[in-house]
């Protein structure tokens, strides 16, 4: 059982220094590296006049200075805000509006914006030493580790706090309960801004195991990432769904060519059946599981392998048992069948809030005077069957696509902005295998505004819209031009008739 995350990685660092740590297409690193790189962080930050326990942006990507400059943050005393340097300059700022951050790391490149206040350090203002540190600085207890910034229904996201003590709740059970490798070797292949790479990443850290990098810009273009991926040794899979979905086009997923790979670790979003008979076949000797678990809650809270027995017993596959530190319970007042209701959770995974935000934190979290453990109201849709949930939906404008999850009516209130646009609605479209398939966006426009251009020329002009203002994920992928959107009993755009048009 693990007690401290940083501690623990130390540990090894100081026993194992030669061990690898880090494969970054070739390029790799030791445990000895990460500790003298994140000790230089740790001790430029300390240096510098940042109040206690102020949160630090990190802009950049995948590489090895990333999880160094990590680890620096949380052995000043300071939780980290991981921010994809993909992302659009505005989403730098919003965040850094919610955190009050005043410093952030550009690890790589900062878009050319203004960030009054706010402090920038780069990697080669940061210099090597044998620098001690003072531990009883570290991040410890309730103290926040990282903060992950969600989708917001109003144009600003919501900063996930997770604390140590959170982490160590995620981490201790990943170790224990998923029967994995010694000294897993574990494919890191989601941002580090999106919280499934912690399902790599400090399980990996804290067994003396390997991360094994497989950068979005690589993911994003077919041709580099079926050259690349054959050329990855790793034991342990982490992904959504659909990415494995994407690989299957490679003809060499399979066991012959990755005879390593042992374990599938999928989170993010529904897992199809049909996925899982796939694997069996490209893996027949693998250990596949299933997780759920809200960014609230630390990455995932539940898990079950999925055999060949749950394949033939359930249609629509389970989510998995609560890991045993953890409470589910269904709250049936909301649900539309009989013992269907929103998931609540709690235990100590489980996040005190959103940063800087009480309003939203009151609607999502509660605590009982007799309850130890924070709750969270996750809007999922599910249900028992005895001691194993199963998920059934949203029971808000919320949809995972892609693994992302996205607030539907952040993308309407920027649609509803532009110049062009009377009413616009984003509507998931769904696959049969329940999985969101595309973002459609269903738009009524202003007056006279059709005759002007042609729906090729609008489309263009929205996207471009956009795409200042939310991440490129969030963009639909379709657009419907409507004479007009219908209109519920108060007056305002009817969503869910909506929804329910495009998945006709």
């Amino acid at each position: 059982m693990i007690k401290d995350v940083i501690k623990k990685i130390d540990e090894i660092a100081i026993n194992e220094p030669d061990r690898e740590v880090y494969d970054y297409l070739g390029h790799t690193n030791t445990y000895g590296d990460l500790k003298k790189r994140s000790d230089a962080w740790a001790h430029k930050l300390s240096s510098l006049d940042i109040p206690d326990k102020d949160p630090i942006m990190i802009w950049g990507g995948q590489n090895f200075e990333m999880i160094a400059s990590f680890l620096g943050c949380v052995k000043s005393g300071h939780a980290y805000i991981p921010i994809a340097s993909y992302s659009n300059a505005e989403r730098l700022t919003m965040i850094q509006d919610v955190s009050k951050a005043k410093v952030v790391l550009a690890i790589d490149d900062l878009p050319k914006i203004e960030l009054p206040g706010v402090q920038v350090i780069k990697p080669d203002e940061v210099e090597n030493g044998n620098y001690t540190l003072d531990e009883s600085k570290f991040v410890e207890g309730d103290d926040n580790y990282y903060i992950i910034f969600t989708s917001g229904t109003t144009g600003k996201p919501k900063g996930v706090q997770i604390s140590h003590k959170n982490l160590l709740s995620f981490v201790n059970w990943e170790l224990n309960d998923f029967n994995l490798p010694e000294h897993p070797s574990f494919l890191a292949q989601a941002p580090y801004s999106f919280d499934l790479s912690v399902m790599s990443l400090y399980p990996a850290l804290t067994a003396a195991g390997k991360l094994v990098v497989l950068p979005h810009d690589v993911t994003q273009n077919f041709a580099q990432l079926f050259s690349t991926l054959p050329k990855l040794q790793f034991n342990v899979w982490v992904s959504t769904p659909s990415f494995a979905q994407m690989c299957f086009l490679d003809k060499t997923f399979d066991a012959q060519h990755h005879p390593d790979l042992t374990h599938f670790l999928f989170c993010g979003e529904e897992l199809p059946h049909t996925e899982v008979e796939m694997l069996k076949k490209k893996f027949p000797g693998s250990h596949i599981f299933n997780t759920y678990g809200p960014t609230e809650t630390t990455v995932a809270v539940t898990q079950v392998e999925i055999t060949d027995e749950i394949l033939k017993k359930y249609d629509r596959l389970p989510i998995g048992r609560a890991k045993e530190d953890t409470k589910i319970t269904i709250d049936t007042a909301k649900g539309e069948k009989p013992g269907e209701g929103e998931t609540i959770i709690s235990g100590p995974s489980v996040s005190k809030g959103y940063m800087n935000n009480p309003e939203k934190t009151e609607a999502a979290f509660f605590k009982n005077d007799d309850d130890q453990y924070q709750s969270y109201r996750s809007g999922d849709t599910g249900f028992f069957d005895g001691d194993m949930l199963f998920y059934r939906g949203r029971i808000d404008f919320q949809i995972k696509f892609n693994g992302y999850r996205i607030e539907l009516e952040e993308i309407n209130f920027y649609l509803s902005k532009n110049k062009l646009v009377r009413y616009g609605v984003a509507a998931p479209k769904y696959n049969k295998d329940h999985a969101v398939q595309q973002i459609v966006a269903e738009i009524e426009l202003k007056q006279g505004v059709r005759r002007k251009y042609s729906d090729v020329a609008l489309t263009k002009m929205i996207r471009e819209d956009l795409a200042k203002n939310v991440m490129p994920y969030m963009i639909p992928q379709r657009f419907i031009y409507r004479d007009s959107l219908p209109i519920s009993q108060n007056g305002k755009v009817d969503i869910k008739a909506v929804i329910k048009e495009v998945n006709k």
